[in-house]
């Protein structure tokens, strides 16, 4: 039996060290530096140059960010940016950070931004004696009986020390006596299991108790110890101890198996007879807590269940000491492992986590530039850990494979504008190649900023604009608007007038333009009588570097106000006063010319239209005034009763909103007819009337010209200003215009201008070629 039980503990021995090899080549394989450091020692204490040991720029450190990634839980160290040395940050309890896991590796990701670089860093740390061996009980009762023979041996309760090493238990000591010797069994980890042996069968009635001190000792120094009083209580018959069918258990069993699955059945008989024959199974006194939350056995049977969840990524495996026992009144023990490796299976998703992320990049960035730094990991194992990323959604990004294993660069594949897309929000997925497959999705966000590669754009080009003369100076009259693709500095734009220098921009010195909003001010009154239109040029800049700009031509039609009255040219008299005398003979016929009275208006349309009244006359049947011409004629003949002097005042006004007028005097004298003059002036109202007939004649051929060319110019409106017709449309449905065609056509050099005028309104239509149709109401 020895002898095979030191076979098994030889296998056991082979695992735990291929363990220990594979979990120094992993650590090795994964860190590119490693320090070693003490357990305990204070905060601050320098762990290593990391820069120094990496050969990295210490100068450059801090402007790249270096820093150590951590998870959730408060860091065990911290690295200098400026000078790249690693420090403790807090004290370390390597059973607490480690167990009794050795060595004990803590790795340590360490990050450089820009450009990004990783490096990894193991840090052992290292154990001290800082822990006494301690036994569960401070007393242990054995009942053995007396005819026990000589070589039987006892397991005892071992001691627990925290340590590892040679800082863990290295030897157990037994108080001297002559009937018991000790044995010790080496399972490898630092688990050492007393065994209390009897080298010389008891005798009962000699000594029915034995009192032993079992101590524990460490390999510190000084050493640390810890003990425990054995009490052997003698007892007689039963003999013989169970003997397990098989001397090595094993179990394969797949994670996740549902509760009260049964693992393994084992199996003991007894030679003794009666209750000392009977065997009961339970865990043995090494058994860790963790375990019994996982398997049962049952007490009866032998069979090993499931009561606890099996997860692979906990524990690949599981070594159970098991014992038999006989039912006799000092039972007898026997102990035996069971071995059960546990079966990996697909059940945990892969894990996404982001190293390293730019919130925003540039639209003019290169392709192939780095948006953001990830790495992948799955806790199952072979085809169930590995891991294939992808991205989701079609964005301008796409996943670069890196040197490190499991890690991934997300770099742009195509030319980014934001003015198209300001943001994309993508789903990266991490799909293993387990069965079935496990899956998980992260979400990122990057924002394109801005660069200023759009220029500034004009609502309108050209402008047209209107104003109407006599402006009040300093006032706005009309405003420009530009609009930018880009946004905050690049987008804000500012507006000057090109000034040039040139002779015909001299009248552009009279403008100002508000450079934030645009808007024009005239700083001089216009006179339509002197200035018609003009043409200047608006410069929009934005506010990017470099600054982009852009021009628009700015055309301005001066609108005629009435702001001029009427001037009469006749009569005049030698002093300057509108007043004249005629003579006409007393013999006249009905009808005729006694005088015509001429006056100017310098304003134009229905502003220098003007009408001709009587405001006072001496005879109202004698004389009467053309309104239109001003003609005054005689209306009867004159008899010998009527004055021979008659006074007429003549008003002259025109047709603005707000009449301008001017008066006018003619004095007429009644005469005696002298022939020679009588036939003079028979031919010379003959003759005057014949120049009215012509003028007569000249005005009805001008007018059906005029018409004919109005009719032209309006279908050509209708054909080249169609996006004006809702505009015009506006006016001429107003309720108090009646549809009467034009009475009145005006002529400009350079432009042509065409007047509706209906009963109580009036409206002009402008145009000028090669610009677009205007319309207002002149009212």
């Amino acid at each position: 039996m020895e002898q095979r039980g030191r076979t098994a503990w030889t296998e056991r021995q082979f695992w735990f060290a291929f363990t220990v090899v594979l979990d120094i080549l992993l650590s090795g394989a994964s860190a590119q530096i490693r320090y070693s450091i003490s357990e305990e020692v204070q905060d601050a204490t320098v762990v290593g140059n990391i820069a120094k040991d990496l050969g990295l720029d210490k100068s450059a450190l801090r402007d790249r960010g270096y820093r150590i990634v951590t998870g959730s839980t408060e860091p065990l160290f911290e690295v200098n940016q400026d000078d790249g040395i690693l420090y403790v940050k807090r004290r370390i309890d390597r059973e607490e950070v480690c167990d009794r896991t050795s060595p004990c590796l803590i790795n340590l990701k360490t990050v450089l931004e820009n450009p990004l670089e990783i490096h990894y860093v193991a840090v052992e740390i290292l154990d001290i004696n800082d822990h006494s061996p301690v036994f569960p009980e401070k007393e242990k009762r054995l009942e053995i009986s007396e005819s026990a023979l000589p070589g039987a041996r006892f397991q005892l309760q071992a001691a627990r020390d925290p340590d590892v090493g040679q800082f863990s238990i290295q030897q157990y000591r037994l108080s001297h006596n002559e009937y018991f010797r000790l044995e010790v069994k080496d399972r490898g980890e630092d688990r050492k299991v007393p065994f209390l042996v009897l080298q010389k069968q008891l005798d009962r009635e000699r000594a029915g108790k034995h009192k032993l001190r079992l101590t524990a000792v460490d390999g510190g120094k000084p050493v640390k110890s810890g003990a425990i009083e054995i009490i052997v209580d003698v007892l007689d018959v039963n003999d013989n101890s169970p003997v397990f069918a098989k001397e090595f258990y094993s179990a394969t069993l797949e994670e996740n198996v549902p509760v009260g699955t049964v693992v393994i059945q084992v199996n003991a008989t007894d030679l003794d007879q009666g209750a000392n024959s009977e065997i009961i199974y339970s865990f043995g006194n090494e058994v860790d807590s963790k375990l019994l939350d996982v398997f049962s056995i049952d007490a009866n049977t032998g069979e090993i269940k499931v009561i606890g969840k099996i997860d692979f990524e906990v524990s690949k495996s599981y070594e159970i000491d098991i014992q038999a026992s006989d039912k006799g009144q000092a039972p007898l023990t026997t102990d035996k492992s069971v071995m059960i490796t546990v079966i990996d299976v697909n059940d945990n998703a892969p894990e996404i986590e982001v190293t390293s992320l730019s919130s925003s990049i540039k639209e003019d960035s290169k392709i192939g530039t780095t948006v953001a730094l990830i790495s992948v990991s799955d806790l199952d194992s072979g085809i169930n850990g590995k891991v294939i990323c992808t991205i989701k959604e079609d964005v301008p990004f796409t996943l670069a494979p890196s040197l490190q294993e499991n890690m991934y660069a997300v770099v742009t594949r195509s030319q980014l504008d934001r003015e198209i897309v300001r943001q994309f929000v993508f789903t990266i997925i991490a799909k293993d190649t387990g069965d079935p497959s496990f899956s998980t999705e992260k979400t990122m966000s990057v924002v394109v900023s801005d660069v200023n590669d759009n220029i500034p754009v004009f609502s309108s080009s050209p402008y047209v604009f209107y104003m109407t003369e006599n402006n009040s100076p300093g006032a706005s009259v009309f405003s420009v608007k530009a609009f930018d693709h880009d946004e905050q500095e690049n987008a804000l734009i500012s507006y000057h007038i090109l000034r040039d220098g040139s002779e015909g921009n001299k009248l552009i010195s009279f403008l100002n333009i508000n450079s934030e909003t645009g808007d024009i001010l005239a700083l001089k009154s216009f006179d339509f009588e002197t200035l018609k239109k003009f043409q200047f040029q608006v410069v929009a800049s934005d506010s990017g570097t470099p600054s982009l700009s852009n021009n628009v031509t700015v055309n301005v039609f001066i609108l005629d106000q009435n702001d001029n009255a009427p001037v009469i040219l006749y009569p005049v008299s030698s002093n300057g006063s509108a007043e004249g005398v005629e003579e006409i003979p007393r013999n006249v016929n009905a009808g005729h010319l006694v005088t015509k009275v001429r006056a100017y208006d310098a304003d134009i349309g229905y502003n220098g239209w003007l009408l001709f009244s009587l405001q006072e006359v001496s005879d109202h049947s004698l004389f009467a005034l053309d309104r239109y011409t001003g003609r005054i004629r005689t209306l009867r003949s004159f008899t010998e009763t009527d004055v021979a002097e008659h006074k007429l005042l003549i008003l002259v006004k025109d047709n603005g909103n707000v009449s301008l007028s001017a008066t006018a005097t003619v004095v007429v004298k009644v005469v005696e007819p002298k022939e020679a003059f009588a036939a003079s002036d028979v031919k010379s109202a003959t003759k005057d009337d014949e120049g009215d007939n012509v003028t007569f004649y000249l005005m009805i051929t001008l007018g059906s010209v005029s018409t004919l060319f109005l009719i032209s110019i309006i279908v050509l409106i209708a054909m080249q200003c169609s996006k004006s017709t809702d505009y015009t449309s506006k006016y001429l449905q107003e309720p108090n215009y009646d549809g009467t065609l034009c009475h009145s056509i005006q002529y400009r050099s350079g432009e042509k201008r065409y007047m509706l005028v209906g009963p109580r309104n009036e409206y002009r239509i402008y145009y000028s070629p090669g610009q677009p149709c205007q319309y207002t109401n002149a009212s």
